[in-house]
């Protein structure tokens, strides 16, 4: 009990439920996540997980047991670790930031290329998830999100409100007469869309409620492939206007942004290392960066007209 890697171990695959997804997890192969969860049962003759069909694993209530004191020793180093890189002073070492695809793809990156001229001794690693990662497990430690962060440790500001726009290319305007009036014509058009068992996206929602399903000819849950796959002409999409605006190949379906979608653009990080050199020079340079592009996360340089041609 002395190993803090089987401790880690079995909490791992009380999180994950799977050895498979244990062995991701951790860094190792399937066979040595196996092998340790069986030494360390020998070893303490006692059976800490049961075998279910299909790969998958219960904790037994020892099992739980161990996995709870594994979390609180976890969370004492996690507060440790925080502790010591909010007092670190040096603008050199590894920063890990997360941000969406479609952030990344549009503005983030660029702005991370300024940050690195400015910080060669930090190393910029970007973790493309739309997943929430956990910023006090230290998943990360400076997060680019699209709603308000709700965790009371967390520190950051909002940077923009995040407007959406319906987008198609030219070809298919001119295939089905213009513009549309209104979000009431979907009905009548192809509509490019997410996967059918999306939840919790607040744009997937809308097009949910507003288009019947048989208008939907192509459904992805990337973003950016919905963009790619409007200016191939499948169909007309939903996107934020940072990611459809001042693309070519692509028009507005409508004059403005759609006033009932809107969202928010924040930058976070864990509280307890916000005072870390690293992280506060990522706020100064990224997050002030990005802030000053108001006009493009909100939608205000969509031109007057019906539709706004981007050739």
């Amino acid at each position: 009990m002395d190993d803090w890697n089987a401790l880690r171990l079995v909490l791992a695959l009380q999180r994950e439920g799977s050895l498979t997804a244990v062995a991701k997890r951790l860094g190792i192969d399937h066979s040595t996540a196996f092998r340790r969860l069986n030494a360390l049962e020998a070893s303490i003759g006692v059976r800490l997980f049961e075998r279910l069909p299909g790969g998958a694993y219960r904790p037994t209530m020892a099992g739980e047991r161990m996995a709870a004191a594994a979390e609180r020793m976890e969370d004492e180093a996690l507060s440790l670790d925080r502790d010591i890189t909010g007092r670190d002073h040096r603008l050199s070492g590894l920063l890990r930031v997360t941000s969406s695809e479609t952030l990344a793809y549009r503005a983030l990156t660029r702005h991370i290329a300024v940050f690195r001229r400015a910080h060669p001794g930090i190393v910029v690693e970007l973790v493309i998830d739309n997943r929430v990662l956990s910023l006090s497990r230290r998943e990360a430690d400076i997060a680019l999100r699209p709603i308000r962060p709700r965790e009371g440790d967390l520190w950051g500001r909002k940077l923009a409100d995040v407007a959406w726009a319906l987008y198609g290319a030219p070809t298919y305007f001119e295939a089905h007469g213009g513009a549309i009036a209104g979000p009431g014509d979907l009905c009548r058009h192809a509509i490019i869309g997410w996967e059918e068992t999306t939840v919790g996206i607040e744009a997937a929602d809308w097009l949910g409620r507003v288009v019947p399903p048989e208008a939907f000819v192509y459904r992805t849950n990337s973003l950016v492939n919905q963009l790619v796959a409007a200016k191939a002409g499948i169909g007309l999409a939903l996107l934020p206007c940072y990611l459809g605006d001042n693309e070519r190949g692509l028009m507005h379906a409508l004059s403005e942004p759609l006033s009932d979608l809107s969202g928010e653009l924040w930058i976070v990080t864990h509280a307890d290392i916000k005072g870390a050199a690293r992280v506060r020079a990522f706020f100064d340079l990224v997050g002030e960066g990005l802030a000053r592009e108001r006009e493009l996360f909100e939608g205000r340089r969509m031109m007057e007209g019906c539709a706004v041609r981007r050739t």
